[in-house]
C-alpha cells in the first residue's frame, strides 16, 4: 500500500510487525482521505477549506473523547473510529496529524513559494508528520531520529514534487522555490510549455542534489532502527534514490509519462537495501 500524495511511502507491507500494521493502514487512511479533500474532485476551495476543517474538529474532539461531538461529512466516521482506537492504543500525539490538516488547506491556498525556506516549512508539515507519527509506532521518537526521519521525509516529498511537475502546473501550482526559478533562468512559461533545456536540466540536478543529500542525512536511521522496521526504512530510502536515478536517466524530463518504480527497479532496491 502506498500514501498516495505519499506514494514514496510504502507502508503495511509484510515486512511490518503484524501488531503495527492495523495502525498504519489507520494513519494512512486518514493521509489520504485528507490529502484527497484538497486536490480530488470538484469542490470549490471553499467547500475544500470547510471539508478539512471538519477533519480538524474532528481531530480536536477526538482528543477530547468526543468524537461524535463533530462535524459528520460523509465517510468520517469511517476514518476517525478506527483511527480513534489507534491513537488510543498506541498513545499517538494530535499535533502530525493537525500539521497534515494545515499542509493540506495551503495546498488549497498558496500554489508558489518564494524560496526553499518556505518549501522546507510546508515540508516539515506535509511529509515530516508521517515519519514522526511511525517513529511513534516504532518507539524510537528520540530527537536524533526524529533529525533523520524529518530529512528522509522532506526528501520524498521532495522527490514526489519533481515526479509530480506536470500534474501540479495543471493545476495551476508551481511547487519549485521561485527564487530557484530565477537563479537557473528556468519562467513558468517554460515549465508549462515542458521544455527541458539547459536551464531546466541545470535546476533539476540541482534539485536531485538536495534530495540526495537529504536522504544520505536520514539514512543512518534505516540502520539503527533494527530487523524487519528498519530494512523498511532501507527499502523507502533505497526507492528515493532510485526515482531520482531515473529522473536523471530521463533527462530530467519529468513532463511526459509519469517517472515511477518498475517491477524490475525492485530486485536492485532490495539488494541495496539489505547491503545498506
Amino acid at each position: 500500500m502506498s500514501v498516495g500524495h505519499y506514494e514514496n511511502f510504502p507502508v503495511a507491507s509484510i515486512l511490518l510487525p503484524r501488531a503495527l500494521r492495523s495502525a498504519v493502514v489507520d494513519i494512512y487512511r486518514f493521509a489520504r482521505s485528507a490529502d484527497d479533500l484538497a486536490d480530488e474532485g470538484r469542490a470549490t476551495p471553499d467547500e475544500r477549506i470547510a471539508a478539512l476543517e471538519a477533519y480538524r474538529a474532528a481531530l480536536h474532539a477526538l482528543g477530547a473523547q468526543q468524537r461524535h461531538a463533530a462535524p459528520q461529512p460523509p465517510g468520517i466516521a469511517r476514518v476517525f473510529d478506527p483511527l480513534a482506537r489507534t491513537v488510543k492504543r498506541h498513545q499517538l500525539p494530535l499535533t502530525p496529524f493537525l500539521n497534515l490538516i494545515s499542509a493540506f488547506e495551503q495546498d488549497v491556498r498558496i500554489h508558489r513559494y518564494p524560496d526553499y525556506r518556505s518549501l522546507e516549512d510546508y515540508c516539515s508539515r506535509s511529509a515530516n508528520p508521517v515519519g514522526r507519527l511511525m517513529l511513534h509506532l516504532f518507539g524510537a521518537s528520540d530527537p536524533d531520529a526524529i533529525t533523520q526521519s524529518d530529512a528522509i521525509c522532506t526528501a520524498l516529498q521532495l522527490v514526489n514534487i519533481l515526479q509530480d511537475v506536470r500534474s501540479d502546473v495543471r493545476r495551476g501550482r508551481i511547487y519549485l522555490p521561485q527564487a530557484e526559478l530565477v537563479a537557473f533562468g528556468v519562467t513558468e512559461d517554460m515549465i508549462v510549455r515542458g521544455e527541458v533545456g539547459s536551464a531546466w536540466r541545470a535546476l533539476m540536478a540541482f534539485q536531485l542534489e538536495r534530495c540526495r543529500t537529504l536522504l544520505d542525512a536520514g539514512a543512518p536511521l534505516g540502520r539503527r532502527l533494527q530487523g524487519r522496521i528498519g530494512l523498511e526504512l532501507r527499502l523507502i530510502i533505497e526507492g528515493g534514490r532510485a526515482v531520482l536515478g531515473r529522473i536523471e536517466a530521463a533527462g530530467c524530463d519529468v513532463f511526459g509519462e509519469r517517472l515511477v518504480l518498475r517491477a524490475r527497479d525492485w530486485p536492485g532496491i532490495i539488494w541495496r537495501a539489505r547491503a545498506a
